[in-house]
């Protein structure tokens, strides 16, 4: 089997407990550095005691699978409508963002923001070549990376039910053909200055939740995302107190809006990222080619409620 014959598929499921088929033709997902994992893994130990000291063989029972990926950040390419989204909106969708559609003629967008109920579900199916694995029931946490000069980067961990893998032939998918925008041409900004950064990462900070359910063949319910704590990082240039206090502001807590504002400048393929109420949680010192750096984490709260983050494709 060859590392670089792998093919992920992936289709919002209605129903907890009901899987679907997702199609090559219509729900192929570009990805890079895909990978899958065990989570929960119950391997029983039977502490017996006999006369001889050996172990007995442990019982199996029970296990949940984690699909791991990374996504391009890109529009469709065409118009927004109910039909026509990002390729990534159903794993998004699965780690707890809710979407709204505007379809207006000429200014169509869809923007994902958090939502506490009405999380989704998604179907994976995970092609190693020869060997599929299927991931149903899944949800998920996201983090995106943005670096100057380079694409915008999703990187999803899916928790899902899955069966043992099964032998089939490989499918041949279609992928959306869009050319992601490189980040450049930004407007980064932090209480309302303009920051001179090489690089933006955050996570939505999802706990998954995988109870335990005895009804189940694997011993677990379907997972649910109990928690959220959006957090992240940029780099920006030092400056002086005077320009911006950085410091001072990370120890008085102040609350401060952060955009990156458009990146992109083809319509259908622009996005644009931002949050209304960010403090900073740490400070060190960096070194950026010569040019002193700060390296500043900071958590982003709600404002008015489920709207820690906003992501908008335009």
């Amino acid at each position: 089997m060859l590392v670089n014959r792998e093919v992920i598929l992936v289709k919002t499921q209605a129903v907890a407990g009901t899987p679907v088929v997702p199609s090559a033709s219509t729900d192929a997902v570009l990805v890079e550095s895909p990978n899958w994992g065990q989570e929960g893994l119950r391997m029983v130990e039977r502490p017996a005691i006999r006369a001889n000291i050996g172990s007995l063989q442990h019982i199996y029972a029970g296990s949940l699978r984690t699909v791991s990926f990374d996504i391009e950040m890109k529009g469709p390419g065409s118009a927004y409508s109910a039909s026509v989204l990002p390729e990534m909106d159903a794993l998004l969708g699965a780690c707890g963002l809710g979407r709204t559609v505007v379809t207006t003629a000429g200014s169509e967008s869809v923007t994902y923001q958090p939502a506490s109920t009405g999380h989704e579900l998604v179907t994976i199916y995970y092609y190693q070549d020869g060997t599929l694995y299927q991931l149903t029931d899944a949800r998920g946490d996201a983090e995106f990376k943005l670096e100057v000069g380079g694409r915008g980067i999703v990187s999803f961990k899916m928790t899902g039910h899955s069966s043992s893998p099964t032998d089939v032939s490989l499918v041949s998918p279609t992928y959306d053909s869009t050319i992601p925008p490189p980040v450049i041409g930004a407007s980064f900004s932090i209480d309302s200055y303009s920051a001179v950064i090489s690089s933006l990462a955050f996570s939505l900070g999802n706990t998954v939740a995988t109870p335990p359910d005895m009804n189940q063949s694997d011993g677990y319910s379907v997972p649910q995302i109990t928690q959220r704590d959006v957090n992240g990082s940029f780099d920006p240039e030092a400056v002086l107190v005077a320009t911006e206090a950085f410091e001072a502001n990370l120890r008085s807590g102040k609350s401060m809006a952060l955009s990156t504002g458009t990146i992109g400048s083809t319509q259908y393929n622009r996005f644009a990222i931002s949050m209304p109420a960010v403090s900073y949680r740490s400070i060190a010192p960096g070194d950026r080619s010569g040019v002193r750096t700060y390296d500043l984490g900071f958590g982003a709260a709600e404002s008015s409620g489920d709207d820690e983050v906003s992501i908008q494709f335009t």
